[in-house]
């Protein structure tokens, strides 16, 4: 029998390289998405998380064999803490019930470099609390200023999802259910939510130098999705609860020795 994944994100960048990947290789992916997948559901809201988690059950019969919580946005804005964190994690947990019949169970999210970056402590304490209400008033007051504190949403929402990975990897529902939970932290990957922002050489100079990639620069979504891929895999059997950074050096250079 082929693996069955599940993949939110699906209809664009890592997202969709992932699923072309693991379609290539036999796998039943179901693409969840905004639009353009087999599943439409907004991972912002509590109705469109309740729908993911119900078309899932239904469709794929009540058992898949990994999940892949991919799906994200980089605005400065609230909805940004409503689909990073607060998605990711309804994503996780609501699926993982129907892991239970798989030979393979494995689940892997998306988090970022950018929680090495300058975040909002406070947004971050909400977070980690599970306090949705508090942390989206709290995103909205930082939003009102998008060029300075505005940006601050995004790595905070991707601090606390890297957290929750560690808090909750080596758990009775994770690693005690034999389901491997890790991350991967990608640096800068040439998707849509990077478009604007490395359209011409002189704006992808000026990112490199703060998210520095001396290993072959800026790299394409397939990148991720083989990491992606394996660490979902049957293969990959003790890996528990690591946020891996792929990302060209970038963790190397800007915490230099530091180890976890």
């Amino acid at each position: 029998m082929p693996r069955t994944s599940v993949i939110t994100g699906a209809a664009s960048g890592i997202g969709q390289a992932t699923k072309d990947l693991l379609e290539r290789r036999g796998e039943r992916v179901i693409g969840v998405d905004i639009h353009d997948a087999e599943v439409v559901a907004d991972l912002s809201t509590a109705e469109g998380r309740s729908a993911l988690v119900d078309a899932v059950r239904k469709i794929s019969g009540g058992r898949i064999d990994a999940i892949y919580a991919v799906a994200g946005l980089a605005l400065p804005a609230p909805a940004t803490v409503a689909v990073n964190y607060f998605g990711t994690l309804a994503t996780v947990d609501g699926l993982r019930p129907l892991l239970a019949g798989s030979d393979a169970p494995r689940a892997v999210v998306v988090s970022s470099m950018a929680a090495l970056m300058a975040s909002d402590q406070d947004l971050v304490a909400l977070l980690t609390s599970g306090d949705e209400p508090g942390a989206m008033s709290r995103a909205e007051v930082l939003a009102k200023d998008p060029a300075t504190t505005g940006g601050l949403i995004y790595a905070s929402t991707k601090l606390a999802l890297s957290r929750w990975v560690r808090r909750h990897a080596a758990s009775a529902e994770w690693a005690g259910a034999g389901i491997p939970l890790n991350a991967v932290a990608p640096g800068i990957i040439a998707t849509p939510m990077t478009a604007d922002l490395i359209d011409t050489e002189e704006e992808r100079n000026a990112l490199l130098n703060m998210v520095p990639m001396p290993l072959n620069g800026i790299a394409e979504p397939i990148v991720v999705a083989r990491l992606l891929a394996w660490l979902n895999s049957a293969e990959n059997t003790h890996l528990c609860g690591q946020i891996v950074y792929v990302d060209g050096g970038s963790d190397a250079v800007l915490r230099g020795d530091s180890v976890w």
